[in-house]
């Protein structure tokens, strides 16, 4: 237990709160840049961040192979983001480069235990995010070629061409989010 202290003084505690947790909508860019295809949420999100289209309301971050630490963080914030959009690369057999959403509750159930790297950020938290935290979450994913088994930075060719499909979605769905929210 600490006892007050002229150099510190007991009292209440600065807010811890990220900033991430109050922003209308977070973008989080998950993937390992180092194993080729599983680096496209944090090339998404960059591009995102080059672009002028990105609302004032939205945060994007790229936070790597670290979401879960952001997705506690949300949960026992006591302000959360109205939205959340992860972008992260997917293997469920469709074409190269195929770009697609899913919401959290639709991802296959055989997924909530996957804490592999080159999956879907842990379906459990994002389930809990949106159900028990009111946040409405969506996954843009994109079908990677392949994740290498030695370290291989750089995305594949259909998975580089993915990236700006990418980036406009993400921004249809800001905007459309946003038209919602203010009743339009």
């Amino acid at each position: 237990m600490c006892s007050p202290t002229a150099e510190k003084p007991l009292g209440p505690a600065p807010d811890a709160t990220p900033d991430y947790c109050a922003c209308d909508t977070l973008v989080l860019g998950c993937g390992n840049e180092l194993f080729g295809d599983d680096g496209y949420g944090p090339a998404v999100v960059r591009r995102l961040g080059q672009s002028a289209g990105l609302p004032r309301s939205v945060l994007a971050m790229d936070v790597g192979t670290s979401v879960r630490e952001v997705l506690f963080n949300v949960i026992l914030s006591p302000v959360r983001p109205h939205r959340i959009v992860v972008v992260d690369a997917v293997d469920m057999g469709r074409a190269p480069g195929e770009v697609w959403t899913i919401a959290a509750a639709d991802l296959p159930l055989i997924k909530c235990d996957d804490f592999s790297m080159h999956q879907l950020p842990t379906s459990n938290l994002l389930r809990e995010v949106a159900e028990l935290g009111g946040v409405a979450v969506t996954c843009l994913v994109g079908q990677v070629s392949g994740i290498p088994p030695e370290v291989r930075p750089g995305l594949s060719a259909p998975v580089e061409r993915a990236v700006p499909q990418a980036v406009e979605m993400v921004l249809r769905e800001c905007r459309l989010f946003e038209e919602n929210a203010d009743g339009g």
